[in-house]
């Protein structure tokens, strides 16, 4: 970061994280909305199941982020949580025998269905679900809150946050992409935009809890990084980068994102493999008065 001639840092080139956190969120919408449907209700329609068989297959191996989740509530016994954007009930199911009360929060039906379908089988009768979006939804106050990777379509992060800490009589907990910054989607930002976030994650969303006088601990998942992409084709590739950065019906790019896809993508078993570039950060703070 360059100095100002008085020797003082020149605080106008420091990013505007929220900003930058709700114009990426907004691209991403476009494009999800693109890729699923333009009804919001039936966006997880098709693949609530298959995204609930994706987080079985990613839990078979043990975490950091589940143990400490775990073992706050045993330290704390009798405790109520609120799971925002449950999605099919993993983390509800999860916590629910070590918590008095666990209240799952969800928009999507389809998502809602599988979690009852989930809950049903497991024979839990202490979570309660909700339909609702974050942070308007009205939910009673818990002694824990957690929100697991559902916070990226919030274009109003701060807000989000606030609303947070205002339920919780204890501490909040967000699990966040944590993107590694040589990884494919950051050199194709850098190309696009000058900078190296392609969506919401976890260095932009750290930045606006320091802003705000939140200084959170940071847990990064120890499993590894995650599963990485694959596409059947350079095409595809280039689709699958141009809607995730809203760039579909815009050509001027496409030569670069190209360069950059052959590059670094590598064949494998008729596939283009991407890299892994992407880990999870377990990002907790105690309530903040």
């Amino acid at each position: 970061m360059k100095n100002r001639r008085d020797g003082q840092p020149n605080m106008d080139r420091m990013p505007d994280w929220p900003l930058l956190w709700k114009q990426l969120a907004e691209i991403q919408a476009r494009g999800m909305n693109k890729k699923r449907s333009s009804k919001p209700e039936d966006a997880w329609a098709n693949r609530a199941r298959t995204f609930g068989d994706s987080i079985k297959k990613r839990w078979e191996k043990e975490d950091s982020s589940r143990r400490f989740l775990l073992d706050l509530l045993k330290t704390n016994p009798g405790s109520t949580v609120l799971d925002i954007g449950a999605g099919t009930g993993s983390w509800a199911c999860l916590l629910s025998p070590y918590a008095a009360k666990v209240t799952a929060l969800e928009p999507s039906p389809a998502m809602i269905a599988l979690m009852e379908e989930n809950i049903r089988g497991l024979g839990i009768t202490n979570v309660e679900i909700v339909e609702g979006s974050w942070p308007g939804a009205q939910v009673q106050d818990h002694d824990f809150t957690l929100c697991s990777h559902a916070m990226y379509e919030c274009t109003d992060f701060p807000a989000f946050v606030r609303r947070m800490n205002d339920v919780s009589r204890r501490c909040c907990l967000l699990l966040m992409r944590a993107a590694v910054p040589d990884g494919v989607m950051a050199e194709v930002a850098r190309e696009v935009w000058g900078q190296p976030h392609d969506s919401p994650n976890f260095l932009i969303g750290y930045n606006i809890l320091f802003q705000m006088g939140i200084f959170a601990n940071v847990l990064i998942e120890d499993t590894g990084l995650w599963k990485p992409w694959t596409n059947t084709d350079l095409d595809e590739a280039l689709a699958d980068v141009k809607r995730r950065l809203g760039l579909a019906g815009d050509d001027r790019h496409d030569g670069p994102i190209e360069k950059i896809l052959i590059d670094r993508l590598t064949w494998k078993d008729g596939r283009l493999v991407w890299p892994p570039g992407v880990r999870s950060a377990l990002v907790y703070w105690y309530k903040q008065t």
